[in-house]
């Protein structure tokens, strides 16, 4: 066997929601590099242009398409163009999310039913969207991005904190009854990783000290620091390429450590 060739994703097409920035771009970036043919989704057209250019800037030749993960028609229309442009999609990687913090007894079920139909439902919908043909093919890969708050629970985030813990189970149900179609579902757990998303809880304070926050996640983490992007790019063609094909039903945390870790004793 051949190891590293077991990484190639050469011919591979790759469906990856939400990939105009930050977690879905790189992803989407590393996935080019190992060989795959890219396809994203963005909700309007102002977004698509911008990632666009941002593929080119990088040679990537993505292609961009307008569709809502929330709505099945759409979706369904999404898959359809990407088969006719690229062929059937090989690689979903379920990214496209949200997150609201709000303090529970002050947020609306109109917000929660929000975070959940894009954290949740939208990648049970594109799942559904994909497997047939992934069925017919005879191979398939689906990556969901999960999160540590699918082991954890903090503050503010109830939402995204039960979509995510709904969403490792659709990825482990996923396994259980695809599986035996060729057809791996796993989950990547990113840790608290800085994104333009996170910058304001890294900003440093007036009198030049660290956020609070920002000092709270660096000393729960062993690898004492936050993660980037780019820490997510080995996982993510790994989960995606035939060097994974015996890993099903399971969440790949990269979070430096941080969910092995109990903190130093004060």
């Amino acid at each position: 066997m051949d190891v590293m060739k077991s990484f190639s994703l050469e011919g591979r097409v790759a469906l990856v929601t939400g990939a105009a920035y930050g977690i879905g771009f790189a992803i989407a970036e590393a996935l080019a590099a190992a060989g795959a043919r890219i396809a994203f989704n963005c909700r309007t057209q102002a977004n698509l242009d911008r990632a666009l250019a941002d593929y080119a800037a990088k040679g990537i030749d993505a292609r961009g398409y307008i569709a809502d993960v929330t709505k099945e028609d759409e979706v369904a229309s999404l898959v359809a163009k990407i088969e006719a442009d690229l062929g059937g999609v090989d690689i979903l990687v379920n990214n496209a999310g949200v997150i609201k913090r709000i303090p529970m007894t002050e947020m609306s079920a109109e917000d929660f039913r929000q975070v959940v139909d894009i954290d949740l439902i939208g990648p049970f919908i594109c799942a559904k969207a994909v497997i047939p043909g992934m069925i017919e093919k005879g191979h398939g890969k689906i990556i969901n991005i999960c999160s540590m708050m699918s082991e954890l629970g903090r503050e503010t985030v109830s939402a995204y904190a039960a979509a995510k813990g709904g969403l490792k189970m659709l990825t482990r149900n996923i396994c259980s009854e695809y599986g035996g179609a060729n057809i791996q579902c796993n989950g990547i757990g990113p840790g608290y990783i800085a994104t333009p998303q996170t910058t304001p809880l890294r900003e440093r304070q007036p009198d030049g000290s660290r956020h609070p926050f920002d000092q709270f996640i660096v000393a729960k983490t062993p690898a004492g620091r936050w993660g980037t992007p780019e820490d997510l790019m080995g996982p993510a063609v790994f989960l995606a390429s035939d060097a994974s094909d015996f890993v099903n039903g399971h969440v790949l945390y990269v979070d430096g450590g941080i969910l092995a870790y109990i903190g130093k004793q004060p």
